[in-house]
């Protein structure tokens, strides 16, 4: 009897130990498969929250199957206590495994509002943006100019949320004059600049900010970033280029910069330069001729007088020979790479096809062929005016 009695009690237990194997399995199994969301979500997680809330948060939005499998899970990989503050952008079909490490890696908000303050070369402009989980896109809630315009109301309630981001987007060609007075309009950073940095030092990119953040400190990165920039380029550069240095490439870069946004045109626009100097040719460069007139500070704001083509600034190229003294504007990466790698062509002229900028340029060899292009040039100028 008792053997009989012991042999049922060892089935019974082998059937436990089985039985546990397979929940077991079918818990790992559920817990890195993929999950049920069927578009991407935004996951806000609050300061002090904790993993049952969120967990609970998450089984009720769809996006996982089992809230207590979730906490078992985040348990057993060892980040129930990792959890970050944030909102979060979970993908359609995400597995649990895959949503913990979401909502534990940290580092910036990937998901909801966002603020972009865009400094451009004529003005400042604040947007306002909410990322659409479905599309991936941000969608742009309120936009204006802080120094023309009142703070909407979208914008100081978004200030007031703790999961808002903050970036600045620098656009190609501004000076640094420029960077520094729109820094000073961002009422998220903090401190004084001491003094302007030196022109072409900052590289044009988009920072991520946080409330509080130096002004300085943010400079400081952005000049580490052009200065990285500039260091790689060189390294790579053609061979016989005509600049003795570094910081030689950086002026011409910022003249490319001015001179085209075109993104194919940037190499072409560069070999006419680089063909100018190797025949020992002024470089006439109105952008150059521009900056002698407003030291960078601003935007001239109508054309070039006769006068100012004559006078003798240091940065007037149509009087002085080689480059100018320093940088006219603050180049991005492709035209410093446009300045150490310019195409082998034959031009050393060129002028804007249309008046439209984006439309790009009549390249030519010889004086008569670019005659032809300027007059081109001068009968839509005259139509546009008539």
């Amino acid at each position: 009897m008792w053997r009989h009695i012991a042999s049922n009690a060892l089935t019974f237990l082998v059937v436990l130990v089985f039985l546990f194997g397979g929940v077991l399995i079918w818990g790992q199994n559920s817990y890195v498969s993929e999950g049920p969301l069927e578009q991407p979500i935004c996951v806000q997680v609050d300061r002090g929250s904790n993993f049952r809330r969120v967990s609970e948060d998450l089984a009720d939005s769809g996006a996982v199957s089992s809230a207590a499998l979730l906490r078992i899970g985040a348990d057993y990989a060892g980040k129930t206590d990792q959890l970050k503050a944030g909102s979060f952008l979970v993908p359609e079909g995400a597995s649990m495994s895959e949503i913990v490490e979401i909502v534990t890696r940290g580092g910036a908000s990937t998901c909801g509002t966002e603020v972009v303050y865009r400094v451009g070369i004529n003005r400042m402009t604040v947007q306002v943006r909410e990322l659409d989980p479905a599309t991936g896109r941000f969608d742009e809630v309120v936009g204006f100019n802080p120094e023309e315009e009142a703070t909407p109301d979208a914008y100081t309630q978004v200030k007031s949320e703790a999961d808002t981001r903050y970036r600045v987007a620098l656009a190609e060609g501004v000076t640094s004059w420029q960077i520094v007075n729109e820094l000073g309009q961002i009422d998220i950073l903090e401190g004084e600049v001491a003094e302007i940095p030196p022109e072409g030092s900052l590289a044009p990119d988009s920072y991520e900010i946080s409330p509080g953040e130096s002004r300085t400190a943010l400079i400081d990165r952005m000049a580490q970033a052009q200065a990285r920039i500039l260091a790689e380029a060189w390294a790579n550069r053609q061979d016989d280029l005509p600049y003795d240095s570094p910081e030689e490439a950086l002026i011409m870069a910022s003249i490319i910069e001015k001179e085209t946004g075109t993104q194919d045109e940037r190499f072409l626009v560069s070999s006419v330069f680089v063909n100018r100097l190797r025949q020992g040719m002024r470089l006439q460069t109105d952008p150059t001729v521009i900056y002698g007139i407003t030291r960078g500070q601003g935007v001239l704001g109508r054309g070039i007088r006769q006068s100012e083509l004559r006078a003798e600034t240091p940065w007037n190229t149509y009087v002085i020979p080689g480059l100018p003294p320093t940088p006219i504007a603050n180049p991005g990466r492709a035209s410093i790479e446009a300045a150490l790698n310019p195409d082998e062509t034959p031009y050393i002229f060129f002028v804007a096809k249309t008046l439209n900028p984006a439309d790009g340029h009549n390249f030519a060899v010889t004086l008569a062929e670019h005659n032809e292009n300027v007059a081109a040039y001068r009968a839509l100028e005259a139509q546009r005016d008539n």
